[in-house]
């Protein structure tokens, strides 16, 4: 190399390292603030119904509460299977009046939450009763706070954007994931570019959720395992957050044992209540871990594949997690060490004892869990020319918003964007050729 090329390339390098350190310090800051804001600010918890009655106990509850016309609402599909009409069928037995909106779409979109705004005004209803899964729960909290607030759902995006409570607001997930019933977040896409912003305020933690596993025995194996991993990856993220707590450590400890247990056999037998049960705790569990820890480079970087490749989320977090526990394996490893020793997965026969061996061995766990529930890691369409823009997306939620172990610079973002393409163009080649096969 030239003594000139060689010069251009030493700026190039001291250029970006600059930049990383100016952006992990900035990055750094915020988390500081998030972890006072976690400590200073109160969430309050949902009142929790657990049981094949849940459905009918939380309804019980907002009647109690004085409410008259409820507005449901869930899912063009989930309304097809009949899942609401366990909730249905009681509120007429009792004559409450309900007005029913099927309308939200996977990573709802402000004219999705909007339309639902306005049937839900019109209709004078006095509460918000959410039926479905993470984009369903998400999109009713957007419903009732700006309800509540009487204003678009524009104004509320961002931190404690709302002066005012939401609607009452109500909880059945049908899935074991997000944990959304639990957390003071909302996510919303945006109509014309799919990027996500979000809605950060303890005013939209509900009132009540119901976990009943008769809700959630229909769920087909494949939602099953893309959504468990995604409780997975909320405990996972939670416990290496740099801000994680005694507290937080708890829920994220207990979460990622009831997946590492109940998710193989919630997706071999979806009839299995008792497993059912158990993920939709670990849900639960792990929104209360990551609503004060945080989340990290996982969720970012999965956000993006959504975004740009409409790959569901539960999916696009069993993609990238296996890439960021590794980059976090070394900055992470004392903690990940506690973590295999607290969740019981070490046999008896095993002599695994130091730190390096132990992260180790989680990081195995993981990545065969995931390869046993068949998630498919194909990427259709990605494109190398997205990966700068993804990148710098990625990295910019982070800043925003988590509180990381270690901070991934650009080029590692989209290093491991590459490793997914990588292994996604394997898996493509390799279905096509097992196709030809047969």
């Amino acid at each position: 190399m030239s003594r000139n090329k060689l010069s251009t390339f030493s700026k190039l390098i001291n250029t970006d390292a600059v930049q990383h350190t100016s952006y992990v310090a900035v990055a750094k800051t915020r988390a500081k603030f998030l972890k006072a804001f976690s400590y200073v600010v109160p969430i309050r918890r949902p009142m929790l119904f657990i049981g094949a009655d849940a459905c009918t106990e939380i309804c019980d509850m907002l009647i109690n509460q004085g409410n008259t016309h409820v507005f449901i609402v869930t899912d063009a599909v989930l309304n097809k299977l009949g899942i609401p009409n366990k909730v249905t069928e009681y509120l007429s037995q009792r004559d409450i009046r309900y007005t029913l909106y099927d309308g939200i779409t996977p990573d709802p979109t402000f004219s999705v939450i909007e339309k639902g705004l306005k049937q839900s005004t019109d209709a004078n209803c006095d509460a918000i009763l959410a039926i479905g899964g993470g984009s369903v729960i998400d999109a009713a909290k957007m419903i009732a706070m700006s309800q509540g607030n009487r204003c678009r759902p524009q104004k509320l995006m961002g931190l404690l954007k709302a002066r005012k409570p939401s609607a009452p607001l109500y909880c059945i997930p049908t899935t074991a994931g997000t944990g959304s019933e639990a957390t003071l977040g909302a996510v919303v896409s945006d109509d014309d570019t799919h990027q996500k912003s979000l809605s950060i305020d303890p005013k939209m933690v509900p009132l009540a959720a119901a976990i009943d596993p008769t809700i959630m025995q229909g769920m087909p194996a494949a939602i099953t395992a893309d959504t468990g991993i995604d409780v997975l990856t909320h405990a996972l993220e939670a416990w290496m957050s740099v801000n994680a707590s005694v507290e937080t450590d708890y829920y994220a400890a207990s979460a990622v044992k009831a997946v590492m247990q109940y998710l193989p056999i919630a997706y071999k037998d979806g009839t299995n209540l008792k497993a059912r049960e158990e993920m939709g705790i670990a849900a639960h569990y792990g929104g209360i871990a990551f609503n004060k820890a945080g989340l990290g480079y996982v969720h970012a970087i999965a956000h993006q594949l959504g975004a740009y490749y409409h790959i569901p989320h539960g999916r696009a977090n069993a993609i990238v997690l296996p890439y960021v526990l590794e980059v976090n394996q070394k900055a992470s490893q004392k903690r990940l060490a506690q973590l295999t020793k607290r969740i019981g997965i070490l046999s008896a026969n095993q002599a695994t004892t130091s730190d390096k061996e132990l992260t180790e061995l989680l990081i195995t766990q993981v990545k065969a869990l995931i390869n046993d529930l068949n998630i498919n890691i194909a990427v259709e369409g990605m494109d190398p020319k997205d990966f700068d823009a993804m990148a710098k997306a990625a990295a910019k939620e982070v800043s925003n918003t988590y509180s990381v172990p270690t901070y991934i610079a650009l080029a590692g973002i989209k290093d491991i964007l590459r490793k997914i393409k990588m292994a996604s163009d394997q898996s493509s080649a390799t279905s096509l050729s097992e196709h030809k096969a047969a």
